[in-house]
């Protein structure tokens, strides 16, 4: 499964959402409380290290291990993978518009505000038929057998949408071994964990229209089609375009804003 690259029409709000008027002064003192609510979450160092019981996943003959890592401290080996991992998985569903997109990714991997969830195999885990059956479409940048191997990942960042502090999943890629075994539930579950301990209001992420098992697998996830996403700003905009924005929010002001568009 995979999500595609955040885009989707805005819509203005004056008010986040709030059923009564507020003064000028609530209204900037609000925008300011929502602010420092990203600026801290942003300035965290690891958000992964505050949830032990997610740093290794291994279940369903999988066994792998998760690290941290930011957009703009990419190695290049790790750059090279997330580019042909994001070619393998995504070029078919883009189809032609699939070199245009692809730029707007690799701009998008190595900016400072990109937050990442890295999934290793252990090179202990990794057997000589374990290699063979990999997609021989990848070209791995990591020697399997001498240390731990790149099997997947996470890009999300924290951001704004219409007024509410969100985690924002650009994408969620793993190579074909790694699906269907829970892996992709784990990751959501953590990046979830990690919206609410920074206070997010909800997690959001854009699936392509036609990628119908990511649509089944957000779905059982709970997450809905969001009020900012075309199909529902205006039907005949959602008609032109591929894509839907989803969002799964976890307190009241953000549901009635994000999901129900209040």
């Amino acid at each position: 499964m995979a999500t595609a690259e955040k885009k989707r029409p805005r819509s203005s709000s004056s008010n986040g959402g709030v059923g009564k008027r507020l003064s000028r002064k609530e209204i900037l003192g609000r925008k300011k409380a929502v602010e420092e609510l990203i600026r801290k979450a942003v300035a965290m160092k690891d958000h992964l290290a505050q949830f032990p019981d997610f740093h290794k996943y291994q279940s369903n003959g999988l066994l792998v291990y998760l690290e941290y890592g930011y957009g703009n401290q990419l190695p290049l080996p790790t750059r090279k993978y997330i580019q042909n991992l994001l070619k393998v998985n995504m070029e078919g569903q883009y189809g032609l518009e699939w070199p245009s997109e692809e730029k707007v990714k690799r701009r998008e991997m190595v900016a400072p505000e990109a937050r990442y969830i890295f999934v290793r195999q252990s090179s202990n885990a990794i057997t000589t038929q374990n290699i063979m059956k990999q997609d021989s479409r990848l070209e791995f940048t990591h020697e399997a057998c001498n240390e731990d191997r790149l099997i997947g990942f996470v890009h999300y960042r924290f951001v704004l949408e219409e007024d509410v502090p969100v985690v924002y999943v650009y994408e969620l890629q793993m190579e074909s071994s790694a699906q269907g075994k829970g892996l992709g539930k784990f990751l959501m579950e953590l990046v979830e964990l990690i919206a609410c301990k920074s206070q997010m209001g909800a997690v959001m992420l854009t699936v392509q229209k036609a990628n119908n098992l990511a649509m089944a697998f957000y779905k059982k996830l709970r997450y809905v089609i969001s009020s900012t996403s075309p199909s529902r700003v205006d039907p005949l905009i959602g008609l032109e375009k591929n894509y839907e924005i989803l969002c799964k929010a976890f307190e009241s002001e953000a549901k009635s804003i994000l999901e129900e568009g209040n």
